[in-house]
């Protein structure tokens, strides 16, 4: 199976490279390649691909910073992969794209199925919701991938902050009336790359859910990771108001995942025992 994925450095990028598996070979497509806001040249790409699923790994995901650049955020995450599903469906080649909880408006204590109505509270929950729409209406198989509190080893995540200011801080202030599943950057690769597999198949798509399990909030994750990294770092719960952001975050983020285990046996991973493998990685 070959795959052109965009994306290079992201987290869930970095990790499918480092996760390929036999008898599948990866083309990652990175800025210096093309120009993610640049939705023709993305789809030039596909259309010259010698790939049999294309896998868009690449969005704009500053949160706060779209609330001031939308139309920019809006080229990356709603024009481009627009773009990339149409061209995928010209060629007739499957379409992997990864989503978000931000798509939703994050009230009650549900678990959002992929068929809840959709309400973004800001602007990148909006570009992500209408980079969805458009894959819906190009026509191509997809499966669109939605996926909550990314972290790992690389790049800039929650857990990441968590061990610098925990290693230096008696104590830190943390959300706690937001709850969500953390999702390992390691356990979505390895997701992706089985999604991949049943698309390139024959497998006839559709909207799925994948995040980390239990549930929990901000601030227990926190405690976890501090416990983890021995690091004797107090956490105190604050809500949501005693912390103001440009962008407003879902209070209720998590993600009913019953039909990706259904269609795919890819079941929730446990973020606990991801935090133990990053921090002996960054150790």
């Amino acid at each position: 199976m070959k795959i052109l994925m965009f994306g290079t450095t992201g987290q869930v990028a970095t990790e499918v490279l480092r996760r390929v598996p036999a008898g599948v070979t990866v083309e990652a497509i990175g800025r210096d390649v093309v120009d993610l806001a640049d939705a023709k040249a993305c789809a030039d790409l596909v259309m010259g691909a010698d790939a049999d699923v294309i896998l868009n790994a690449a969005a704009w995901t500053a949160v706060d910073k779209a609330e001031t650049e939308e139309a920019a955020a809006m080229a990356v995450n709603g024009a481009a992969p627009t773009a990339m599903a149409r061209a995928a469906a010209r060629r007739g080649l499957p379409f992997l794209h990864i989503s978000t909880d931000y798509v939703f408006d994050g009230t009650g204590a549900h678990a959002f199925k992929p068929t809840h109505p959709t309400a973004p509270l800001g602007a990148y929950g909006r570009t992500k919701l209408a980079g969805e729409h458009g894959i819906h209406a190009a026509g191509a198989r997809h499966v669109i991938l939605r996926t909550s509190w990314v972290f790992s080893a690389h790049g800039t995540n929650f857990l990441k902050t968590m061990l610098r200011l925990g290693a230096t801080r008696e104590s830190l202030n943390v959300v706690a009336d937001q709850i969500g599943g953390p999702t390992p950057a390691s356990a979505i690769a390895d997701a992706c790359l089985a999604i991949a597999a049943a698309l390139a198949s024959g497998h006839s798509g559709g909207t799925y859910h994948f995040a980390g399990a239990p549930d929990t909030s901000w601030a227990d994750f926190a405690r976890a990771i501090m416990a983890t990294a021995n690091l004797p770092c107090t956490i105190h719960d604050i809500p949501s108001s005693a912390y103001p952001t440009p962008a407003t975050r879902p209070l209720n983020s998590r993600l009913d995942c019953t039909t990706t285990e259904t269609d795919f046996g890819i079941r929730r991973p446990d973020w606990r025992a991801a935090i133990t493998d990053i921090v002996k990685e960054l150790s």
